[in-house]
């Protein structure tokens, strides 16, 4: 497998830029704050995590792979935003969460170094801000286990995503800094599914994730038009 990495460098340098301010549960990663026990808790419910090894993919700040190791996981954590991975690592330590750690390296490198080395692998909210989407999935499927099970989270591409998740999230809610997704990046369930069975990974489940503005509720259902999850299975 090629260990080229895969990124945008515009894409690393905006979550750097905002690295202080994920684990302010009032700033710009507030969705990820609110949606983070819907992902934890639809993970678990798949694969009980506790006393298996897992692999965050783009982990960022660490609000998904810090709660993980808190459902007793050996979770490792990686990502190419520098000034990210040190704010996981020094959340870590200030709430003294034992089973975490975390590591600069792509996933494709890591892949190479650690193939068929994890139970678990999620991969967040991460496939829209590479240039190369596939190649991502591609190193997830070499990572896990046979047996073992990934995870991914995505926004869908088509008019009403635009709409909801980028225009209205981003331009008229404000519930995210402008920029944050480009249309063009977005990946469709259909080219997800066409990448997972490319890497040997076969469809469990498919969720979708919906939220109220007035409510400002979120909560999972069948509906995967904007935001959508998967679950996928090694052969």
């Amino acid at each position: 497998m090629p260990t080229s990495d895969n990124f945008d460098p515009a894409e690393l340098a905006k979550f750097s830029d905002l690295a202080h301010r994920w684990w302010d549960t009032e700033s710009e990663f507030r969705p990820l704050h609110q949606i983070n026990p819907l992902r934890l808790g639809w993970i678990d419910g798949q694969v009980p995590l506790k006393g298996l090894r897992v692999l965050d993919v783009g982990c960022g700040g660490g609000i998904l792979a810090d709660s993980m190791a808190r459902k007793g996981a050996e979770v490792l954590g990686i990502d190419l935003a520098t000034k990210a991975l040190k704010v996981a690592q020094l959340h870590a330590l200030e709430a003294q969460t034992e089973g975490v750690q975390y590591r600069e390296i792509s996933a494709e490198a890591l892949a190479a170094e650690q193939p068929g080395s994890f139970d678990v692998v999620t991969c967040m909210e991460m496939l829209e801000h590479v240039p190369d989407p596939s190649s991502i999935v591609k190193a997830c499927a070499a990572l896990v286990k046979p047996g073992g099970y990934v995870f991914f989270s995505t926004i869908n591409r088509n008019a009403k995503a635009f709409l909801f998740a980028i225009v209205g999230a981003e331009y008229v809610l404000n519930m995210l800094p402008r920029g944050t997704h480009e249309y063009a990046k977005l990946v469709k369930p259909s080219e997800l599914a066409g990448y997972c069975r490319a890497s040997g990974l076969s469809l469990q489940q498919t969720r979708g994730m919906e939220y109220n503005p007035l409510t400002r509720h979120y909560w999972l259902s069948a509906d995967t038009s904007v935001n959508y999850l998967f679950a996928t299975q090694k052969s």
